[in-house]
């Protein structure tokens, strides 16, 4: 290094010379001397060098000598015999803050150290930093966990403070857990497995060989409320209620928690006066029922048997309710009470059976109950009045309505011995004892027959129970053949009426077909025999003679027939019918003309008599009218002689003259008719006689 250092001015001595020769100001002797004696100086100033060393206050002199190896700490001069070292380095010492610390290491046996800041710190000969770093700062809720790499113990170290580790110190930093008074966290020994909860408010720092679990929130229960807790290590079971603020133990569960339902808390059932509740104990089985008002809490071991609270059953005066007991099979009924509601509470093992609530039946003279006991079989009829409800093995069968049978109708009942028994409306008809109204007894029912319908009769389903016994119309409508092979579809109609029910009920089970098929069959038979036109004019004698001559089929089935009609009838073939439908409107249309000549001749006849006497009321008319204006005229005539009489007599003193009173009486006409002209739209004109007018002429 010294060497390197006087190579600049070996160097500027050289270029020197050069100049000094190139330019022949001194002599190569001189040169000689010179380049002598600046090897000299050279050779004194890197010996100088090498034997003296400057160090500063922050440097230290790390000499490499022939056997070994030694440091000079400044700040000061070092001299060295510059041929007793192989090397010299100045080197700075180690400057470490506050916060700052250094791993050194013995290069020679490989041992550590810490040196920790503030200070200025100079190595050893044989030592070198390792590490360089910054002292861990921990705050008042963090923490250091410290492992010695040589033995494995294990230490924490907790904030607030300033550590520095130790040579062989693997750390790490972390937070310690700040739980508030609604905190806790699981703690979990690692060395013994053990774990424990540690609760708020606190700061809580781990113990070497301990692990948290995670921050867990208490459970806060109001006072109606609960939550369902196991202990898995010793399987006991409990309900804790509320108002508690519950920390969980490592080991606890919370049974009962969804989705939904994350914390697990359940409300406790708040039972009104009018509510309840059972609970079953999965354990025994046994169940409990509770009953408001109260707030009830479940056991361990309860779970809601329904579902959901139960509302007792509010009886009504006229409800009842069946309750059987599951247990021993009983039935019990329970009804309204006479003096308001009340309040049913099924037992344990209670259950409603028939349904729910349901309405007495109000037995009065038109409603009747038809009731069965379980327990026997046998049914019964109540009648009495009362508001029935029935036993707790009888069942209502049906509720009869009184069967009122009108003067018209009858009813056939069938007994429990499968006796008819007839039942009329009518008192000429009804037998002596026998109700008009009345309620079916046990094993009686209504006899019903069931009838065709239809126009062809060709459906039976007409349900007949009460049968009408007045006199009826029934259409009917088949196909028949004339002599001269035309098919017509007739029409008919059947006034009928049933007079002897037992005689019908024994020979037919459905009269209205029976009187239609039969009747087909006489029209075809009859139809059969004439031509269409015979049948055209005789359609109706041949109705009738069917029903006349066969009456007792009739008879025979309690039926009377009182007439059978042809209402219409027409072709089955279109052709047919077209000629058919020709001749009919060709009748139709010439009796038409007939009778419209009929009514214009009698219109005539009678406008003519018309004429006739309005004649005459207008001769009457006129002269009435002339006799009235002959009369009317008199009147007026007089009326005006008397009005002039008085004029002319009332001014004879006053106007002796009569003509002068008679001008007077012409002026005061003329003011008269003036006046009546005024009080209409008229023009008046006056000549100039009217007004003494006269016109004279002037030239201008």
């Amino acid at each position: 290094s010294e060497a390197l250092m006087m190579l600049p001015a070996v160097g500027i001595a050289v270029v020197s010379v050069g100049v000094a020769l190139s330019l022949k100001l001194v002599s190569v002797g001189f040169i000689a001397g010179l380049v002598f004696l600046a090897g000299i100086g050279a050779a004194a100033c890197a010996v100088g060098q090498r034997a003296v060393k400057f160090l500063g206050k922050d440097e230290q002199l790390l000499v490499e000598g022939l056997t070994g190896t030694m440091v000079l700490n400044g700040p000061g001069m070092q001299v060295l015999n510059p041929f007793s070292y192989r090397s010299a380095e100045v080197r700075k010492a180690v400057t470490l803050s506050a916060t700052d610390y250094a791993k050194i290491v013995e290069t020679v046996d490989g041992s550590e150290r810490v040196e920790k800041g503030p200070q200025l710190f100079f190595l050893g000969p044989y030592e070198k930093v390792l590490q360089r770093a910054d002292a861990v700062s921990l705050s008042n809720t963090a923490y250091v966990l410290v492992t010695d790499k040589l033995t494995g113990e294990r230490t924490i170290i907790k904030g607030p403070t300033l550590w520095f580790p130790s040579p062989h110190d693997s750390f790490t930093t972390g937070e310690a857990v700040v739980l508030s008074s609604t905190d806790s966290v699981f703690v979990e020994d690692l060395l013994t497995g053990e774990k424990r909860t540690v609760k708020g408010p606190q700061v809580w720092f781990p113990e070497p060989h301990e692990r948290a679990d995670g921050v867990k929130k208490a459970v806060a229960l109001e006072e109606n409320q609960y939550i369902r807790l196991k202990d898995t290590a010793s399987g006991s079971r409990w309900i804790q209620r509320g108002k508690a603020l519950i920390f969980f133990e490592p080991t606890w569960t919370v049974e009962g928690s969804s989705a939904k339902n994350k914390t697990g808390v359940m409300q406790a059932w708040s039972l009104k006066a009018y509510e309840y509740v059972r609970l079953a104990d999965r354990v025994t089985g046994k169940i409990a029922v509770h009953r408001g008002e109260k707030t009830v809490f479940p056991g361990p071991n309860d779970e809601l048997l329904d579902g959901d609270v139960l509302t007792a059953i509010d009886l009504k005066v006229s409800e009842y309710v069946k309750i059987m007991d599951q247990a021993s099979g009983e039935i019990r009924v329970e009804k309204g009470s006479k003096n308001g509601s009340q309040l049913v509470f099924l037992g344990p093992h209670e259950k409603v059976v028939d349904g729910n609530v349901q309405k007495a039946i109000s037995v009065d003279d038109d409603h009747a109950v038809m009731v069965r006991d379980k327990a026997t079989g046998q049914l019964r009829l109540v009648t009495e009045r009362q508001l029935f409800v029935p036993g707790a093995n009888e069942t209502i069968e049906s509720v009869q309505q009184r069967i009122r049978l009108a003067d018209h109708e009858a009813m056939i009942i069938k007994d429990h011995k499968g006796d008819f028994k007839y039942f009329y409306g009518s008192d000429e008809k009804r037998a002596a004892g026998q109700p008009r109204s009345f309620f079916l007894q046990p094993y009686e029912e209504v006899v019903k027959l069931c009838w065709s319908k239809g126009r062809r009769c060709d459906s039976r389903s007409l349900v007949i129970e009460r049968f009408d016994c007045r006199p009826q119309f029934m259409a009917v409508e088949f196909n028949c053949r004339t002599s001269d092979n035309v098919e017509l579809i007739l029409e008919a109609t059947f006034f009928w009426e049933v007079v002897d029910l037992p005689a019908m009920v024994k020979r037919t089970g459905d009269t209205s077909g029976d009187l239609c098929n039969h009747a087909r069959s006489q029209f075809i038979q009859q139809v059969a025999k004439v031509t269409l036109k015979k049948f055209m004019d005789s359609s109706h004698q041949i109705a009738t003679q069917i029903y006349e001559q066969d009456s007792t089929f009739y008879e025979s089935r309690g039926v009377k027939i009182h007439s059978l009609g042809v209402t219409s009838y027409s072709c089955a073939e279109r052709r047919t019918a077209e000629i058919l439908d020709q001749i009919i409107q060709e009748t139709t249309s010439r009796m038409n003309r007939l009778s419209q000549a009929e009514s214009e001749n009698e219109v005539n006849l009678f406008r003519m008599q018309g004429h006739i006497v309005q004649e005459k009321n207008n001769g009457d008319l006129l002269k009435i009218q002339h006799e009235h204006s002959t009369e009317e005229a008199e009147v007026m005539g007089k009326a005006e002689s008397a009005r002039i009489a008085a004029f002319m007599d009332g001014l004879q003193t006053s106007v002796p003259k009569p003509e002068d009173r008679a001008h007077m009486w012409q002026v005061l006409r003329k003011t008269e008719a003036l006046a009546t002209v005024t009080q209409g739209n008229c023009t008046l004109y006056f000549t100039p006689s009217d007004v003494d007018l006269s016109i004279e002429t002037k030239a201008r």
